[in-house]
């Protein structure tokens, strides 16, 4: 430490006394950028904008490259000093030399900032279901030749819908719209960066009943400012399946990565082949673009089951108590599984036995890993073994209260068990004892199924997985936009 404040002092000396007039020439200006460089890298990013102020005039209208160069790193420094409108200024004129002199990289890379600085790679999305709407606040991060995101925050407004008959009922869905807006509103993201979907589920209940579409975008009309912002109306099961997919697993994994959402009503995944050209016939090439996987295959997996309908499938019409319900459902998912499930994965073929980890998303796997590893809330990424599923359906099947109370005393982290708190008191509202149990049987049967004749498969819940669909299509809409920019010679700038 005494070493680093004498080498620091030394350096304000040198900047206050043989380096306190304008560089003589392009050697000196050389010298005093990479300094000024330094200079940064130690906190000193005032003094950083000295040096480069008396660089500049040196190769001032001289060298071009050394102008963008000092531009830019005047633009680092001011940001460094939180003043971002000085920053932008210099940074945006650093782009323009970079572009003058096709030195494209360069342009980009700065590009990159500017956007950053100026918060155009922060997106919001809505996702619309049939009885809840969620928002997720997204950031995009560009790397190995693709947008991907990182999730800032997420709001999930449950008994919320703009589909039901009775009045009341629209109007809570109608505040939740409004709620989602209102937070996007403080993130000041402008309407171009907004992307609203509607679940397959809700899209097949306003084809069913005129009467719900027009009330359901009677509804949008008065939530949502000037209808500017683009609704996708148009996805099916097999879309969000695909989109669900794109959203949840990192592009760097696609090739040995497989998804799995277990939803209310449905289970949907699958997996993402970059090369169709040596897939067999019959799988479905996407229709969308993603940068650089325009001819990207998605082999899906879609079964009509999820832990309210398994629930519904159980009683069958009754109301059986518990005891009942616990044997009943252990039938029940057996049959599921073999008639409904294991077609699906053997007709799907080599291409899910290559992929080693499936990526998990769902209330079922949160509430897994939250009763069973609450000290893990802050971890994105949480396996869920064999051994883990075993036990976790003992505890379900017998000793249900003490299994959804977990110990929450070790955990001193404030961060950690706000969201755990907040995890379980989002379970309780979601799962009751007989969704509990429905989910754990069904998760496990997928487990098993998923491992049947082939290697061990590595189960991983992946936390906010479950705003997947909305994340795809944001992921899918701006590596596309961003693809297009290039191939015409532009800079993605929006």
């Amino acid at each position: 430490m005494k070493r680093f404040f004498l080498t620091c002092l030394g350096l304000s000396c040198l900047i206050r006394t043989g380096l306190a007039q304008p560089a003589r020439n392009t050697m000196q200006a050389i010298q005093y950028t990479k300094l000024a460089n330094t200079l940064r890298e130690v906190d000193k990013s005032q003094e950083s904008i000295s040096l480069l102020k008396r660089a500049m005039p040196a190769v001032k209208s001289k060298n071009l490259y050394m102008e963008a160069v000092i531009n830019e790193l005047m633009g680092l420094s001011y940001n460094d000093l939180k003043d971002q409108a000085t920053a932008l200024n210099y940074l945006e004129e650093a782009r323009t030399q970079y572009t003058k002199l096709k030195y494209v990289a360069s342009a980009w890379a700065v590009n990159e900032v500017i956007r950053d600085i100026s918060g155009k790679n922060v997106y919001a999305g809505i996702q619309i279901g049939s009885s809840d709407i969620t928002l997720v606040i997204l950031k995009t991060k560009y790397e190995s030749d693709f947008y991907e995101k990182t999730i800032q925050s997420t709001v999930n407004i449950p008994n919320a819908t703009l589909f039901a008959n009775a009045s009341p009922s629209y109007q809570a869905g109608q505040n939740g719209l409004k709620q989602c807006l209102d937070s996007i509103q403080h993130y000041n993201i402008p309407n171009e960066r907004i992307f609203v979907v509607l679940s397959s589920e809700a899209r097949e209940s306003l084809q069913h009943a005129a009467a719900n579409k027009q009330s359901f975008y009677s509804q949008l009309t008065q939530a949502l400012p000037n209808g500017a912002l683009r609704i996708d109306t148009t996805i099916t099961s097999r879309r969000q399946a695909e989109l669900f997919t794109i959203g949840a697993i990192p592009r760097k994994v696609w090739s040995t990565t497989s998804a799995l959402n277990i939803g209310g009503t449905s289970t949907i995944g699958g997996y993402i082949d970059p090369t169709p050209e040596s897939q067999p016939s019959g799988k479905r090439q996407s229709t969308g673009q993603i940068g650089g996987l325009a001819n990207r295959t998605f082999h899906g997996i879609e079964t009509p089951v999820g832990v309210s309908s398994l629930v519904s499938k159980i009683e069958n019409g009754r109301s059986l108590n518990m005891d009942a319900f616990r044997r009943e459902a252990q039938r029940v998912v057996k049959t599921v599984t073999d008639t409904a499930l294991i077609p699906q994965l053997t007709k799907a073929g080599q291409g899910f036995q290559k992929r080693s980890t499936v990526g998990l998303a769902g209330d079922i796997a949160l509430a897994v890993v939250t009763y069973l590893h609450p000290e893990r809330a802050g971890v994105t990424a949480v396996p869920i073994t064999l051994d883990d599923m075993e036990r976790f359906r003992r505890s379900v099947l017998t000793n249900y209260r003490a299994l959804t109370r977990p110990d929450l005393s070790g955990i001193t982290d404030r961060t950690v068990r706000e969201t755990v708190e907040n995890d379980l008191t989002n379970l309780d509202k979601q799962l009751d004892e007989k969704h509990l149990i429905a989910g754990t049987l069904w998760l496990e049967s997928i487990m098993k199924a998923y491992n049947n004749g082939s290697s061990p498969k590595r189960f991983v819940f992946i936390r906010n997985a479950d705003t997947g669909w909305v994340t795809g299509k944001f992921l899918e809409t701006i590596n596309y936009e961003y693809e297009s920019t290039i191939a015409k010679g532009a800079l993605y700038t929006r």
